[in-house]
């Protein structure tokens, strides 16, 4: 038998990917998982002897992490804005900084912190929705609200249905590629809110990125061309113009290193009351604008 305490010694071989403080988070998140004990009883007592076949799926995770596949597509799940999320790798893992931009809605629209009392109750769409983590975050902090999201991916959107499904929220999908959203302007309507986490990484940023990223999470997702990193933004800010009415709004998550570029970009085209957002890390990341 093994104990909690060799396995933490095992997955010390993962040095030579993560830094130690990175390896020994997903160490405990793993045991967790697969002991179904919780992090602080398994931080408590690391003699605690594991079963041969918890030990077996241990292993085999192991060998998973060490080619760089990240932990939560060999999971499963991973939790977004306090919810379950199945993902897998036809979506990208949601990330802390959307967090951020969920949190920036609601402050504004709604939930615990809205700068105004009466809960949104108008409609939403959200733009490449992937795993359906804002869609699906908003609807169930906006439970008035009538929530619609998109994506090109029809296996993205299928997960995001299972999310939906997963969350007891009620959520309508739309399959269409919204740089050619005219031609399918017919599967659209009129929105007050629109939000979108567009694919945003330039060639130049995936050479600082995490092979675990650019290795396995989905490049349609992800990649914009360098010579146009605002294509996605400059499509669905024309879109936003045509299905938003007056006061609509427009939150976009975005590439740190074109905040400006996206803030000129907004205005040329007649958006007011701009706001650029920096994360918890200070980088800028968020960006809210309202139509004339």
């Amino acid at each position: 038998m093994i104990t909690i305490k060799d396995v933490f010694e095992d997955y010390k071989q993962l040095n030579n990917i993560y830094d130690s403080t990175e390896t020994e988070a997903l160490t405990l998140l793993v045991i967790s998982e697969i002991s179904k004990l919780s992090k602080a009883s398994i931080k408590a007592f690391p003699e605690r002897e594991l079963s041969t076949e918890q030990s077996e799926v241990l292993k085999t995770i192991l060998t998973r992490l060490q080619t760089g596949e990240p932990v939560q597509y060999i999971l499963g799940e991973t939790e977004f804005y306090g919810l379950p999320f199945k993902v897998n790798p036809s979506v990208l893992i949601p990330r802390p900084e959307t967090e951020e931009l969920v949190e920036w809605i609601l402050s504004v629209c709604g939930g615990h912190f809205a700068e105004n009392s009466d809960q949104f109750e108008g409609a939403i769409l959200d733009i490449g929705t992937g795993s359906g983590c804002i869609a699906i975050s908003l609807k169930k902090n906006l439970p008035n609200a009538n929530v619609s999201a998109v994506d090109i991916s029809e296996p993205a959107l299928q997960t995001a249905k299972d999310n939906a499904v997963l969350n007891q929220v009620e959520v309508h999908f739309v399959h269409s590629d919204i740089l050619d959203w005219r031609a399918q302007d017919s599967k659209f309507n009129m929105y007050n809110l629109i939000v979108s986490n567009p694919p945003y990484v330039t060639p130049h940023d995936k050479q600082q990125m995490h092979t675990n990223v650019t290795d396995h999470e989905p490049h349609s997702a992800l990649f914009v061309p360098e010579n146009d990193p605002l294509l996605f933004y400059n499509a669905i800010a024309d879109f936003a113009l045509l299905k938003l009415p007056t006061k609509g709004l427009l939150f976009f998550e975005i590439n740190e290193n074109y905040g400006n570029q996206t803030v000129e970009m907004l205005q040329k085209k007649g958006f007011t009351d701009i706001v650029l957002k920096q994360d918890m890390s200070g980088r800028d990341r968020m960006i809210k604008a309202a139509t004339i």
